[in-house]
């Protein structure tokens, strides 16, 4: 009967939020199971979206999503790294 909220800093495939989905069913089948993301970079593998989106930003497999936040980083910041083609 619990409702669970899971939260990723940056959905990309879904097996992360899939691993802990599958995790959590081991400890007893929630009412509910939401996902909350600060970042969708898309090309989703896993028909997995997150109900709560902070941005979705159009990115290329190769490339690299860095989130830093204030608590741990200093500053609350979304880094997109673009691979040079041939470089992934």
């Amino acid at each position: 009967g619990t409702n669970v909220v899971l939260v990723d800093d940056v959905i990309f495939a879904g097996r992360t939020a899939r691993a802990a989905m599958d995790e959590l069913m081991d400890y007893g089948r929630p009412e509910c199971i939401q996902l909350a993301c600060l970042v969708d970079r898309g090309n989703r593998r896993l028909p997995i979206q997150p109900d709560f989106l902070g941005r979705a930003i159009g990115t290329r497999p190769e490339d690299h999503v860095y989130v830093h936040l204030s608590e741990i980083d200093g500053e609350d910041i979304v880094v997109l790294k673009r691979a040079v083609r041939g470089d992934a």
